[in-house]
């Protein structure tokens, strides 16, 4: 018979691995199917690849919104993996959060450079 002192303490829920693994892998096909659209236009467009021909196919405003989807998926992607090295491999408590805060600013600012440059275009 097993004696239970205070409240049980979850620190982990049902299925929190298995959103983060299916997060990873839908945003892996999104990001994936991104680089073929656009290696396609790059591949099949006629003329000759320059800053042109990039603008070109950025400036409709679907592939606009497609890359918006991309760039979060993406920012996404990365804070997941990045977050479970942080977990797994440091310990201490006050480090792993500065890290966990450094890393949440720096994709911050680097998914904000990267839709000024998409809407710059």
């Amino acid at each position: 018979m097993s004696v239970n002192y205070g409240a049980k303490r979850v620190v982990v829920g049902a299925h929190y691995g298995l959103r983060d693994w299916l997060a990873q892998r839908v945003t892996a096909v999104l990001i994936a199917l991104f680089t073929l659209v656009v290696l396609a236009q790059v591949l099949l467009g006629a003329g000759e690849i320059g800053y042109d021909k990039w603008a070109g196919i950025f400036s409709t405003q679907w592939m606009k919104a497609l890359t918006f989807a991309v760039i979060v998926a993406l920012i996404y992607h990365v804070w997941i993996g990045v977050r479970d090295i942080w977990m797994d491999y440091v310990k201490p408590v006050g480090l792993r959060l500065a890290l966990q805060v450094f890393t949440i600013v720096w994709l911050v600012a680097c998914g904000g450079w990267a839709i000024q440059v998409l809407w710059r275009l």
